[in-house]
């Protein structure tokens, strides 16, 4: 069983890094990219493994307008043990996201594909949401909502609501935690709720974060299995 994830709330951090500024010879500017790749002992989203509890290699690219709008492409490996259908995960991403003072939003899509996936298995979807986020002085908060109609599969509505909290212990850790639930069609399983729970050291060069999953529903066997992962990010 396949469940997937948007906008990476809640699931583990990657870091990133500004690479040169585009501009017209005029001076104005185009945009800025930043990447960045990643390795996980087990690829979890929305508390579930999405690479047959093994590990995966990730990597993203992303494209800022300056002016609130963005684009992004990110890839993992997965491994849904369906008989090789899908090796590859190759997600789209694009919205808009903004601040004011402490209050932060971004609303978007995301178009998830599997290549060399059959057509009739119907894997690929899209899905939209949003999400807002407050900053106080020693933690901050968010939550989002994301809807997509036709889910992985071909199993019809899907909705996803999520909060979470995170909490810098000092200049180098962050301690941090979500709750969300999953409300699904009968065609793809049932409703479930999942929290996860862990804490994320930077060094210079990388991101080491070390986080608990669990799910309160078994419909999917070892995937659904509550397990700790390791994840090592960093810049490009």
């Amino acid at each position: 069983m396949k469940m997937n994830k948007f906008f990476l709330v809640g699931s583990v951090m990657a870091a990133t890094a500004s690479l040169p500024s585009l501009a017209h010879a005029n001076g104005e500017l185009w945009g800025t990219f930043s990447g960045n790749v990643a390795v996980t002992s087990d690829y979890i989203f929305r508390g579930i493994s999405q690479s047959d509890e093994g590990v995966a290699l990730q990597g993203g690219l992303d494209w800022d307008s300056g002016k609130g709008f963005y684009l992004g492409v990110w890839g993992s490996s997965v491994d849904f043990n369906d008989g090789d259908e899908a090796s590859v995960e190759i997600d789209v991403i694009g919205g808009y996201a903004g601040e004011s003072g402490n209050f932060s939003y971004d609303v978007g899509f995301i178009w998830y594909t599997y290549p060399g996936a059959d057509d009739s298995l119907d894997y690929n979807f899209v899905e939209v949401g949003a999400s807002v986020g407050y900053a106080f002085e020693k933690a901050s908060i968010s939550g989002g909502v994301y809807y997509t109609e036709d889910n992985f599969g071909g199993t019809d509505e899907a909705i996803f609501t999520t909060a979470g909290i995170e909490v810098p212990l000092n200049e180098s850790f962050t301690a941090s935690a979500n709750v969300s639930h999953y409300e699904v069609e009968p065609s793809f399983g049932d409703d479930y709720n999942t929290w996860d729970i862990g804490l994320t050291y930077s060094f210079e060069w990388v991101d080491i974060d070390v986080r608990y999953y669990d799910v309160d529903e078994d419909f999917c066997g070892d995937f659904c299995d509550g397990r700790g992962v390791v994840t090592v990010s960093r810049s490009l």
